[in-house]
């Protein structure tokens, strides 16, 4: 039913269990829960496993989740990801989560900005709403089971006995690591651990059993008179579709207006929403059928796209474990159905989706952003983020928690301030080997000038899992091919932000090779669609230069634009693609004007 956690956490590396040591730290934040457990009566595995389903016992510097939680504890103030257009969604069925700060402040008399900024008084004042949810007091963690439940804040029982079976999950197997301010906590197994049951299959869901999903469904219906394409706001389809991608969006949005914004016919499409506090997923387009997501038609008609409840920066900077866990689960189940191999060449953020035309570059998202914690998640998916022996590529690993790289821009406003350090899974790309240099250009997305430090600019930076070809070394820093240039980004050997990959590669046979957004047939192949043009895009790449490959591809072009499936046409047609790691984000090279390097 679970995921088993075959191995614990310390200091961001993996141990088996059989390495974890018996002996458990008497100082610190060990104590602190220690303390808060023995005030308040709760069992001291119970509170461990909340906080850990929570925030992984981090304090993240007082700065709330995407959700408005504080603390190892997680206690939910307003929450930050709120725009306009969702507090006036007053009769929705989805309620906010509670604020549970204020409460628990009330608790044990702490204002709420010691219960933000004071880790020990987070865990005293979790401990303390968490026993007044317990009905009888008890030493046994088994009976803590509603208690827990009750805590996670979600609105309907099964989100809320999906969040308590993954504490009980967690406690069931023990975990071990180093929190991001420096303490080593652990949480010694409870194998004999029961929980009341098995959830109960939802059969209208596409979900792993052991997630709660709910089924709200996105419209499709027509919404003008006078045209058969005045519809949405995704498509039916009446055959069954390859799917090569997964996309990981952030709704910059509350979970409280999802369900306006999917039942409305004029507006975009994903597959799945997971909601923050909990974890808790609701699917609204069946997987076989063609959501509006990506923002590059290609991608859609080969993807399936996962929203996650948050900001890329304003208001919130870190995801919820219960959300990470919840998305993980989904994809693994995903991704065994469709056989998608999980690796960042097929698991891509917003932001590595490329722009389908030079006009449309600018504009690509750029979400989930660098706060995403890519190695965590694919460690979740039982698919760590490894080294290769006698790798001939490289692939960006920076230490998320170490890795407190500058960005600019997260609280608005101009001039663009510096964002408060955190974690993040990217490395900044020079043009030079040296902090003083300049950051590469994106010519597509600004021409002629550098990349820039903005949380929202995504043109000289490169994410933890991608694979690079390496162009050069230099001392302490790496150099990449990345958009037709020499990329350098700081990787010594004593703390490295990158590890030895293997993999194909491709070199350009000739200067000025084209690339491309969308991997679309010859206009021969066309007889019933109309003509897409090749469309490439502002980057040209040359011999010498070397680039990673994630698949190959036969062009096709799906065309929709009817609400009826039966009015669809497939054209698929000779050429071939190379999917390549140009730059943050993929693209795709036609095979006739490369060297395929295995």
């Amino acid at each position: 039913m679970h995921i088993r956690l075959t191995a614990t956490l310390i200091a961001g590396t993996l141990t088996s269990p059989a390495a974890v040591p018996p002996v458990v730290s008497t100082s610190g934040r060990q104590a602190d829960f220690a303390a808060a457990a023995r005030e308040y009566g709760v069992p001291e595995s119970v509170l461990l496993g909340v906080s850990y389903l929570e925030s992984r016992w981090d304090t993240n510097g007082g700065s709330p989740s995407t959700a408005g939680g504080y603390g190892p504890m997680h206690l939910v103030d307003a929450s930050p990801a709120t725009r306009p257009h969702d507090r006036a969604l007053s009769a929705l069925r989805m309620a906010d989560p509670p604020a549970s700060l204020p409460q628990a402040g009330l608790l044990i008399g702490a204002d709420p900005a010691t219960l933000r900024q004071d880790p020990a008084a987070n865990i005293r004042a979790g401990a303390a709403l968490l026993a007044s949810y317990q009905d009888r007091p008890s030493a046994d963690p088994s009976a803590w089971y509603e208690a827990v439940a009750h805590y996670s804040g979600a609105v309907d029982a099964a989100a809320a006995q999906q969040f308590a079976d993954e504490v009980f999950s967690v406690m069931r197997e023990g975990v071990e690591r180093r929190t991001d301010d420096g303490f080593l906590v652990r949480l010694a197994p409870v194998p004999a651990l029961s929980s009341p049951g098995e959830q109960a299959e939802n059969a209208d869901v596409e979900c792993p059993a052991s997630l709660a999903c709910e089924w709200m469904p996105a419209a499709y219906r027509r919404f003008g008179k006078k045209s058969n394409r005045d519809y949405g706001n995704h498509d039916h389809l009446s055959r069954t579709r390859t799917v090569d991608y997964i996309v990981i969006h952030d709704t910059e949005g509350s979970y409280k207006g999802i369900p306006s914004m999917i039942n409305d016919p004029k507006y975009v499409s994903w597959h799945y929403t997971i909601r923050s506090g909990d974890g808790h997923v609701a699917q609204h387009v069946p997987t076989n059928d063609i959501a509006w997501h990506a923002g590059n038609w290609d991608v859609n008609t080969r993807s399936i796209g996962i929203e996650h409840e948050g900001r890329l920066a304003q208001g919130g900077t870190w995801y919820t474990e219960a959300m990470y866990r919840s998305s993980a689960k989904l994809v693994k189940y995903l991704a065994d159905k469709y056989d998608i191999p999980l690796n960042r060449a097929h698991i891509l953020g917003h932001d590595n989706v490329p722009g389908p035309t030079p006009k449309a570059v600018p504009g690509m998202h750029g979400d989930p952003g660098p706060y995403w914690d890519w190695a965590h998640y694919f460690d979740l998916m039982g698919k760590p983020l490894k080294e290769a022996k006698n790798g001939d590529s490289i692939m960006i690993r920076p230490s998320y928690g170490e890795n407190q790289s500058r960005f600019t821009g997260c609280a608005g406003g101009k001039p663009a301030k510096d964002c408060p350090k955190h974690g993040a899974a990217t490395v900044w790309l020079h043009t030079q080997p040296s902090e003083s240099s300049p950051l590469v250009s994106d010519p597509g997305k600004h021409p002629g000038t550098p990349g820039t430090y903005s949380v929202y600019d995504q043109s000289a930076r490169a994410s933890t899992g991608q694979r690079y070809a390496v162009a050069a070394r230099q001392g302490d820093w790496t150099a990449i091919w990345y958009l037709g240039q020499k990329a350098w980004f700081h990787n010594p050997p004593s703390n490295p932000t990158a590890v030895p990959a293997k993999g194909p590669v491709v070199t350009p046979l000739k200067a000025g090779t084209k690339v491309y957004g969308r991997a679309y047939p010859e206009k021969s192949a066309y007889k019933l669609a109309s003509y897409q043009p090749l469309a490439p895009l502002p980057y040209k790449i040359g011999p010498g230069q070397q680039y990673t490959v994630g698949g190959t591809i036969t062009g096709s072009y799906y065309a929709a634009g009817a609400f009826s499936p039966a009015k669809h046409v497939t054209t698929t047609g000779d050429l071939r693609y190379y999917q390549i790691q140009l730059g943050h984000r993929v693209m795709f090279v036609m095979a006739k004007d490369v060297r395929l390097i295995e």
